[in-house]
């Protein structure tokens, strides 16, 4: 059953966005040369805005998106009434620039209808500009000229699509690489302040490893090595513990082998009788009368490789080294006032590289001329500890006390289950018989305390800076190193963060432009479904693929 017509008129009209402006052509709604048409109302408008009143709903519109056929109409309303002011009882304008453009334009309204107007006999004026249309008939004329073939109407469609179709999407993919880019830019400004902090962590750790606190890096290393000495002392008192352990090794050993054609751990028990001593007491058994310690000289720059420090000696002729010569084995009691860095490779030997000897001249004393006995100087004047190659063998004498009682553990610990691996010390002194693996395993664990001591990492590095100088200059720069890195990246932090500010500020320009963007495509969404409506009878228009 065939519907009645004016069911007609309910029945929507639906047209997609995007081939709106075909429709509206294919319908002959519109010209084919709409858009020639249209660049003439545009440069029509640009001459008309050059001169137009002080208004604040035109300033406002002006200010907004791009004009178009119903801002003018609005223009027109607008000036209507701000015009009809400018004229007087008899319909002519009270304004000089409005009678000069009304005598202009008097064919253009038709209002000239009278005799024309004669100009006065006088010079004639000079050439001026022509005067400017008033600004109601110019807006007048532009729309006159858009509503030819519905110009607006196809000039309104393109905006719609460019507006959906391109603008929009294009705002919106800026906003969203604006958040994107925030975000990176939050992520990495955390992953800097994260590494920073991780960095000097690290700096403090390892100034808490070295037992300093990190303000003056290479002062502080320094002032490291006076405590040295303290720390020796402590670690020599700590090996007077071990007189019983050493006894106990010295029994086994002579209870094993039968016989001891040398005490065991010579140096381990000199050091638990008397303490940290020098060099020189332990080498010649007897104390010095007067200890020369080398002075520790702290350099800013690295030393030269064949500098060479040659003491306080009086410059002689070289022949009076052949009186040294007769000396035979006199030679290592001689001090000769050079301070090396300790080598356990070759700690008397002197590299005297290849200069020739043509500037200072050394002269070597007979013993017992300038320096008499009991006097302690260069390398013999540092403890058994200090010097490395006594501390060696100390370390190594401890870990062959510390092997000893580890294996005496374990065998007293079978004994006591095996009943025949106990009977083979049936016949062992005293002293070996006498232990039990409760005080054998006091006696390790006093021994593995002396040689943590020793194996300290605060230790070696207090052993490495009194070797050499330029060790804390090496480690001065590590930490430096971290901390510079550290700064590094606060100052990459900061720079992020000024980007991320920079793409919260161009986020923050471009949303309400999107926002107006909107709006004004939703006003003209609404504007060009009423107009097409009229066109049918009011029957409702759906333009379709406008998402907003």
């Amino acid at each position: 059953m065939q519907a009645p017509p004016q069911d007609y008129r309910d029945v929507p009209i639906d047209i997609q966005t995007s081939k709106l402006l075909d429709w509206l052509l294919d319908r002959r709604h519109c010209g084919r040369r709409w858009q020639a048409q249209a660049r003439a109302v545009r440069q029509r408008m640009e001459a008309a805005l050059r001169d137009m009143p002080e208004h604040p709903e035109i300033r406002q519109l002006l200010a907004g998106t791009a004009l178009h056929y119903f801002h003018c109409l609005r223009i027109v309303e607008i000036l209507r009434g701000t015009e009809a002011s400018t004229r007087n009882l008899f319909g002519r304008y009270s304004s000089q620039r409005m009678k000069v453009s009304g005598h202009r334009h008097r064919h253009w309204d038709g209002a000239g209808s009278g005799p024309a107007l004669t100009a006065p006999p006088a010079l004639p004026p000079p050439a001026l500009p022509p005067p400017p249309l008033p600004p109601l008939q110019d807006w007048q004329e532009i729309v006159a000229l858009y509503e030819k073939e519905n110009t607006y109407l196809a000039e309104l469609a393109s905006l719609l699509v460019r507006s959906v179709s391109y603008e929009a999407p294009a705002l919106r993919k800026q906003i969203s690489r604006c958040q994107q880019a925030q975000q990176d830019f939050a992520r990495r400004e955390e992953e800097c302040q994260l590494a920073a902090a991780e960095l000097r962590e690290r700096f403090y750790a390892s100034c808490k490893q070295y037992g300093i606190t990190g303000d003056n890096v290479r002062q502080e290393l320094l002032a490291l090595v006076k405590e040295l000495p303290s720390l020796l002392s402590g670690i020599g008192a700590g090996a007077s513990a071990l007189t019983e352990a050493i006894e106990l090794y010295e029994a086994c050993v002579e209870f094993v082998c039968e016989s001891s054609a040398e005490p065991v751990l010579p140096l381990l028990r000199h050091v638990g009788r008397r303490g940290n001593t020098t060099v020189y007491e332990w080498r010649t058994g007897l104390e010095p009368v007067r200890v020369e310690r080398p002075e520790v000289q702290e350099v800013p720059e690295q030393p030269k490789e064949d500098a060479i420090d040659w003491g306080d000696f009086t410059l002689e002729p070289s022949g009076a080294s052949d009186g040294a010569a007769a000396g035979g084995g006199a030679q290592d009691e001689i001090d000769w006032g050079i301070t090396l860095e300790p080598s356990p490779q070759q700690d008397d030997g002197i590299d005297w590289g290849d200069g020739e000897s043509d500037g200072a001249q050394i002269s070597v004393v007979e013993a017992g001329t300038e320096g008499p006995e009991g006097v302690a100087r260069g390398s013999e004047a540092l403890t058994l500890l200090e010097h490395a190659e006594t501390r060696n063998r100390f370390i190594d004498e401890l870990m062959e006390l510390e092997l000893f009682l580890a294996q005496r553990l374990v065998e007293m610990e079978e004994a006591e289950a095996d009943v025949l691996a106990a009977s083979q010390f049936q016949l062992a002194p005293a002293a070996l018989q006498g232990q039990t693996s409760a005080r054998v395993g006091s006696l390790l664990a006093g021994t593995r305390a002396l040689l943590g001591q020793l194996g300290a990492r605060r230790t070696q590095h207090l052993f490495t800076i009194l070797a050499s100088p330029r060790y804390v200059d090496r480690v001065s720069e590590l930490l430096r190193q971290k901390l510079k890195q550290a700064e590094l990246l606060l100052a990459k932090r900061e720079a992020l963060s000024r980007k991320r500010q920079e793409a919260l500020a161009e986020q923050g320009a471009l949303e309400p432009k999107l926002d107006r963007l909107l709006e004004g495509t939703r006003e003209l969404q609404q504007l060009i479904e009423a107009d097409i409506s009229k066109r049918y009878g009011g029957r409702p228009v759906n333009l379709m693929g406008v998402s907003l």
